[in-house]
């Protein structure tokens, strides 16, 4: 049976997201009555963004930033996953859809419960894919690059393999 991986991004998505909900320079003023905007919006400028070690459930050498929300909530959320070249993330699927748009690079993604890198997408800055939910699926960065992701929290990911989970992974090993 496959085990549910329940990533609560306790160190960096916590982290990045205090800090995007601190830093005054991400937090908007409130619009003057009637100006129809929500008094709890906020901007994070491309230079503001607050990078962190990606959780334990994904491969050393990622970084994450909490772009809006809580992805160990409930609701929407906003994330992004920036990737070395050759970076890859193992077969795997999610609860929720997910929408993933690449912010940088060339980003390869592919259906399945194996790792075909025949049968991938290329996406470049720009690109767009949505993986509906439950899908199994992989990715790789085919060259250094940054995606974002939104879905519904909270954030899980199931690897097919479970032995490809690097959270399961002890020490030394």
């Amino acid at each position: 049976m496959l085990k549910r991986v329940t990533l609560l991004f306790l160190l960096a998505g916590a982290v990045a997201l205090s800090q995007a909900s601190s830093h005054p320079a991400q937090k908007a003023q409130a619009p003057a009555a009637g100006a129809g905007m929500a008094a709890d919006h906020h901007a994070v400028k491309e230079t503001e963004v607050q990078w962190g070690p990606a959780p334990a459930v994904f491969n050393a050498g990622a970084q994450m930033a909490v772009m809006d929300g809580n992805p160990g909530g409930t609701g929407i959320f906003v994330i992004r996953l920036k990737m070395p070249a050759g970076y890859k993330i193992m077969p795997h699927w999610h609860p929720t859809q997910e929408y993933v748009t690449v912010i940088s690079g060339r980003f390869q993604y592919g259906i399945g419960d194996k790792m075909t890198p025949a049968d991938m997408t290329t996406l470049g800055p720009g690109g767009f894919v949505a993986l509906h939910a439950k899908a199994h699926h992989y990715a790789m960065a085919k060259t250094a690059c940054i995606v974002q992701v939104t879905a519904m929290g909270p954030f899980q990911l199931t690897y097919v393999n479970p032995g490809d989970d690097p959270s399961k992974v002890k020490p030394g090993k």
